[in-house]
């Protein structure tokens, strides 16, 4: 008795599967790996699982091909950010064709390209590989790009050949993105001592001593816009580096020193700047030392959220070489955004973005992906796979 035929679906109807699955980072995304997972086992694949610490999120990687030099890494996240509050003219978990466009969370940011990946990986499963593919699915990109470095990591441990190149398919309309500032972000929380407004020098006020660190970012902002770009940071706009505070809450009333207060402080630096977190770690302690002059109880606690290393151009990379040669493109693209790229990259990858969709889309209510380049995205991908059997 032979065994059935196993069914290799279309790039479309691998889309809809993976849409389906509400992978908002804060919940599991375990339904999407399990189907994943199967899937490739169908095709006689065999893939790996890198479980969170909370055991609810998975990374997945796989390999094809022979232990041979000049592989490449298809690498993809699988979460998505929530849909909460947002006015969708459509169901965000199923994909709809409308236009010329398909709608759907995560369609564009970045479900799309994993669709295409998955694709590519199968048919690559059936071709005479002279180069390895491998892919890489990660979780909680969305929330910090750090769960990917324990994906980095099994993978180079693996018992694989480690590629030469990565491909992260981040939308990028299919142009070869060679650079993207990176980033550090910390939650605060400024803890205060509660007095009577009238005896404001006897207590502390969180929400002041906020305000300092505060301003110490405004400051920094205000030095780097004056200075003069450097080479690596010229081609971004803007620039240069930037510190940025997006919410902050405190205080219970008018006439008492703010017992708490919580911001998020983060920063966007381009390529060739380092030191950040050490940077803000220390205005912070200056700070906290003041406090705890008046109250010991005082402080300010400071948890890392966020670190995104920068994408950095690359001098004659092989991913680069590879990206603009399958897809014709010879212009010069950096982003202001991160991805896991940076990542890869710190860890003697070379890597570059290009993927299909355009960033405009992603987070967005009614986010799309133009059908068009869902096309564009297949046969980059079909010829990345002509390239590795050449």
């Amino acid at each position: 008795m032979t065994s059935p035929t196993p069914r290799t679906l279309e790039p479309r109807a691998i889309l809809d599967r993976l849409v389906g699955f509400p992978t908002v980072s804060r919940d599991t995304n375990l339904p999407l790996i399990d189907w994943v997972q199967d899937y490739l086992a169908s095709h006689g694949i065999d893939s790996h699982r890198v479980m969170s610490p909370c055991g609810q999120k998975a990374h997945l990687y796989a390999h094809l091909g022979p232990d041979a030099p000049g592989g490449v890494i298809l690498s993809g996240h699988t979460d998505v950010v929530p849909v909460d509050g947002q006015d969708w003219s459509t169901d965000p978990w199923v994909v709809t064709e409308r236009d010329g466009k398909l709608y759907g969370r995560g369609t564009c940011d970045m479900k799309g390209f994993d669709a295409l990946a998955l694709h590519a990986f199968v048919a690559a499963s059936k071709r005479p590989l002279k180069r390895p593919l491998q892919l890489a699915f990660s979780y909680d990109e969305e929330v910090g790009c750090m769960a990917v470095v324990d994906l980095v990591e099994a993978m180079i441990a693996a018992d694989m050949p480690r590629a030469e190149s990565v491909l992260v398919g981040e939308p990028s309309m299919m142009k070869v993105v060679t650079g993207h500032k990176g980033g550090v972000g910390f939650r605060v929380h400024v803890r205060g001592y509660e007095v009577h407004s009238s005896l404001q020098p006897y207590g502390v006020s969180a929400i002041h001593e906020a305000a300092r660190l505060i301003q110490w970012a405004n400051d920094r902002n205000d030095e780097l816009a004056a200075a003069t770009p450097s080479a690596l940071a010229a081609p971004f706009d803007p620039p240069f580096s930037t510190l940025h505070v997006g919410t902050i809450q405190g205080g219970t009333a008018n006439n008492i020193t703010a017992k708490d207060c919580h911001f998020w402080l983060g920063v966007r630096a381009v390529p060739g700047e380092s030191g950040w977190a050490e940077r803000m770690l220390a205005a912070a302690a200056e700070i906290d030392a003041r406090m705890k002059a008046v109250r010991p109880e005082a402080g300010i606690e400071m948890t890392k959220v966020m670190e995104v290393p920068p994408l950095t151009p690359e001098v004659n990379g092989p991913a680069e070489a590879l990206a603009r040669r399958l897809t014709g493109d010879n212009g010069q693209h950096v982003v202001s955004y991160g991805t896991e790229g940076g990542q890869f990259q710190v860890r003697g990858y070379s890597a570059v973005i290009c993927g299909p969709g355009n960033i405009e889309q992603a987070h967005q209510p009614d986010e799309f992906l133009s059908i068009a380049q869902f096309e564009a995205g297949e046969a980059f991908l079909a010829r990345l796979v002509d390239d590795l059997c050449a």
